[in-house]
C-alpha cells in the first residue's frame, strides 16, 4: 500500500496557506528532535509573564492555571488570570494609546504594520515552534499558519489608506460627505486552534483602522499572542495600543462588559458567541462572531477522484480535525462511492501520527485529554447508531510522548443524517461518509443543518459547481479545493455560524463607524404659510 502524508499531498494543491512554509519548516527541524526543540523554547522564558499591558509583559492578579503541551501532557507554564482591575488597566492603556494612534496618518500606520509583518517573517521558525507548543499541531502546518499571518498583516498595511468616506453633490451647491472613523478600544477573543492567527486576524484590521485592541486568547493556548504583542511594540506601535489579557470565561465577560470597549470580535463555540452577543447587546456594541460549523463537501461522479480525495483530507484532518470550517460531512455520489472510499483509505492510512515538532508528522496531538475523549465519544456514539468504522478512531502511543493526546484519523461509513456524529460539530479528525443520488438531494441534505460556515463541491462541470454553490447556505465556499483562505478571501458564516467577515477588506470597514456631514450652501428656506 502506498503511504501518503501531507508533505506529498500539498504540492499538488494551489493552496498557499498549507504549502508556503513546508520547505522552511523542514530545514529548521529535520535535524532537531521534538524534545530538544521543546526544551530550547522553555529555556528562553517564553512561558513567563503571559499578560501584556502598556508595552510590557506582566502577570495578572487572578488565580493561576496550568498551560499544558498537548503532545506530552506536561505543564509548560502557570498562567496568571487577568482580573477586572487588570482589564481596567489594559483598556485604559489602550484608550490612551488610541488618542495618539487615531491621529497618525494612514501611511504611518501602514509602515508600522508592514514592519510587524517583516518581523513575523524574520522569526517564522521560532513563532511556528511556539505555535506547536501552544496547539500540538505539526510544525510544517504551524509554519504555514505563521507565514500566512505575515501576509495578512501586509495586506492590511496596504489597505490602511483605502478607508475613506464619500462626497455627494446636492442641488443648489449643497453637498454631504461621510467620514469613516475608528471605534476606539476594541476587544478580541480567540479560539485555541489557531491562536496566533486569531490575534492577527482581529488586530490587523482594527489597528489599520486606527483602533486599539485588547485581546484575550483561549486559556488552552496562551503563548502566541504575547509574542505578537512584543512584535507590535518593536514595530513602533504606541505602548498599550495592543494588550493581551489571559483567562477563561470570567475574564472574557469582564472584557466584553467593560464600558470603554466599543466593539467585540469573538471566535469560538455557539454558546460562547451567544453569551458575547447578549452582553454586547445590552451595551449596544457591534459584534463580529465566527462560530462553529458542520460543513458539507459534495463530490459528484464526474469529479477528479484523486483531487477529491485530497480535498477531503484537507477538509477533515488539518490541525487534528480541530478546524471550524472543516467539512466532516462528505457526500459522495453513490455510483463512485466504492472507488472514492478505496482511494481515501489509502491516503488516510499514510497520514503519520507523531511528534508535532518533526516534519514527517502529518497528524499532531489533540488539544487536551478531555477533548480527545470527547472525540472518541462521538465515534462510539456513531458506531452505536449503526456507523461502520473503516479506519482509525483510536488512541496512538507516540514513542517518547506516551502521555500525549494522540488520535488516529477516523473514517466512518454507513452514516445517516440523523446520527449525532453527523449533526453535531465534533471538532476532531472524524470524516463521516454519506451517499446521495441526485444534485437536488445533495443540496437539500447539505443545507439541513443549523450551521452555515463553509462548504465545497468537487465536479468537472463548472455550471453545476456554480449552481450548487449558489444554493448552499454558507458563507465560505470552495470549488475543487477546500480550506484555502489566503489573505483577502472573506471568511465567515451564515445562520448559527455567526456573522461578519474576517481576513478581508470588509473586516477593515467593520472596525470603523460612519459619520455623515451635511453642508448647506443654498441657504435655509423656511416653509411659507399659504
Amino acid at each position: 500500500m502506498q503511504r501518503l502524508r501531507f508533505s506529498s499531498l500539498l504540492p499538488q494543491f494551489r493552496c498557499r496557506l498549507f504549502a508556503a512554509a513546508q520547505s522552511k519548516a523542514s530545514a529548521a527541524t529535520s535535524t532537531t528532535s521534538g524534545a530538544a526543540k521543546l526544551d530550547s523554547l522553555k529555556s528562553l522564558g517564553l512561558t513567563d509573564k503571559l499578560n501584556f499591558v502598556n508595552g510590557e509583559r506582566c502577570d495578572g492578579n487572578g488565580a493561576a492555571f496550568d498551560n499544558v503541551y498537548p503532545a506530552s501532557g506536561h505543564k509548560t507554564a502557570a498562567v496568571r488570570e487577568s482580573t477586572a482591575s487588570d482589564i481596567d488597566k489594559a483598556v485604559l492603556a489602550s484608550k490612551e494609546a488610541f488618542t495618539k494612534w487615531r491621529e497618525t496618518s494612514p501611511l504611518e500606520r501602514s509602515l508600522k504594520l508592514g514592519e510587524a509583518a517583516r518581523l513575523i517573517r524574520a522569526r517564522l521558525q521560532h513563532l511556528a515552534a511556539v505555535e506547536v507548543l501552544d496547539t500540538g499541531k505539526p510544525i510544517w502546518e504551524a509554519s504555514a499558519d505563521i507565514e500566512a499571518c505575515a501576509d495578512t498583516l501586509q495586506m492590511f498595511s496596504g489597505l490602511a489608506h483605502t478607508l475613506a468616506g464619500e462626497h455627494v453633490h446636492l442641488p443648489g451647491g449643497s453637498f454631504y460627505y461621510t467620514r469613516r472613523e475608528p471605534f476606539g478600544v476594541c476587544a478580541g477573543i480567540g479560539a485555541w486552534n489557531y491562536p496566533f492567527q486569531m490575534a492577527v486576524w482581529k488586530s490587523a484590521p482594527a489597528l489599520a483602522c486606527g483602533n486599539g485592541l485588547v485581546f484575550k486568547p483561549a486559556p488552552l493556548t496562551p503563548l502566541g499572542a504575547v509574542q505578537l504583542a512584543e512584535i507590535y511594540a518593536e514595530a513602533g506601535l504606541p505602548a498599550g495600543l495592543f494588550s493581551v489579557v489571559q483567562g477563561g470565561p470570567d475574564t472574557g465577560r469582564a472584557l466584553v462588559r467593560h464600558p470603554d470597549i466599543a466593539k467585540v470580535s469573538f471566535t469560538g463555540g455557539v454558546a460562547g458567541g451567544q453569551a458575547v452577543a447578549e452582553a454586547a447587546g445590552r451595551l449596544i456594541r457591534p459584534v463580529t462572531l465566527e462560530l462553529g460549523g458542520k460543513s458539507p463537501l459534495i463530490i459528484f461522479a464526474d469529479a477528479d477522484l484523486d483531487e477529491a480525495v485530497r480535498g477531503a483530507v484537507l477538509a477533515n484532518y488539518l490541525c487534528q480535525g480541530q478546524v471550524c470550517s472543516n467539512a466532516a460531512r462528505v457526500f459522495v455520489e453513490r455510483r463512485i462511492l466504492d472507488d472514492f472510499v478505496d482511494r481515501l483509505l489509502r491516503a488516510v492510512a499514510g497520514l503519520r501520527v507523531g511528534d508535532p515538532m518533526l516534519t514527517e508528522t502529518a497528524i499532531g496531538a489533540s488539544i487536551s485529554s478531555q477533548h480527545a475523549e470527547r472525540v472518541l465519544g462521538y465515534i462510539g456514539s456513531a458506531e452505536a447508531e449503526g456507523a461502520k468504522r473503516l479506519f482509525g478512531g483510536d488512541r496512538v502511543e507516540v514513542p517518547g510522548l506516551e502521555t500525549g493526546h494522540f488520535l488516529r484519523p477516523c473514517v466512518l461509513a454507513n452514516c445517516s443524517d440523523g446520527m449525532r456524529a453527523v449533526r453535531e460539530e465534533i471538532f476532531g479528525a472524524v470524516l463521516t461518509l454519506l451517499e446521495f443520488d441526485t444534485e437536488a438531494e445533495a443540496v437539500a441534505r447539505a443545507n439541513a443543518t443549523e450551521f452555515g460556515l463553509s462548504g465545497g463541491v468537487f465536479t468537472r462541470d463548472l455550471a453545476r459547481a456554480h449552481r450548487v454553490i449558489g444554493e448552499l447556505q454558507a458563507g465560505s465556499l470552495y470549488i475543487n479545493t477546500y480550506n484555502s483562505y489566503p489573505p483577502g478571501v472573506p471568511f465567515g458564516g451564515y445562520k448559527m455560524s455567526g456573522f461578519g467577515r474576517e481576513n478581508c477588506a470588509e473586516s477593515l470597514r467593520s472596525y470603523s463607524q460612519v459619520k455623515s456631514v451635511y453642508v448647506e450652501c443654498a441657504g435655509i428656506q423656511l416653509p411659507t404659510v399659504p
